[in-house]
């Protein structure tokens, strides 16, 4: 082969290669933004407004919708817990749908939904 299709050769392979890791760590990326990191809030469980709806208020005063298939929080009403779940965000158009019972819930605080996959109990009553 002379030299210059030689080059064009390794011109296109590390191209391609380039192309190819770029492709692999974008995915990769992609795949980690899409997870929200854990979220703690301890507090005392509140029946919410909303029917089977539960919230819970943090130390910092944000008020949390709460969200479960795994854990019944309903028996947890009443009692001072730590939650633990992923911060579920909301598209705009449901934001808007949603945001004026939230507010109502939150008393004009700032509130958020959180998608519980576990619960500590800290005590059984809320001081």
């Amino acid at each position: 082969m002379h030299s210059y299709t030689r080059l064009c050769l390794w011109a296109v392979a590390l191209v391609f290669g380039g192309l190819l890791f770029s492709a692999t760590c974008s995915a990769q990326m992609d795949e980690h933004k899409g997870k929200a990191a854990p979220q703690s809030v301890t507090g005392c469980l509140q029946k919410g407004d909303e029917a089977g709806g539960v919230t819970i208020t943090g130390a910092d005063g944000k008020v949390w919708e709460l969200h479960s298939k795994k854990v019944k929080l309903s028996e947890h009403v009443g009692h001072t817990v730590t939650v633990t779940g992923a911060e579920v965000k909301q598209s705009k158009a449901t934001e808007e749908k949603i945001e004026p019972s939230e507010k109502k819930e939150a008393s004009g605080k700032e509130y958020g939904d959180l998608r519980v996959d576990s619960l500590k109990m800290v005590s059984d009553s809320c001081k």
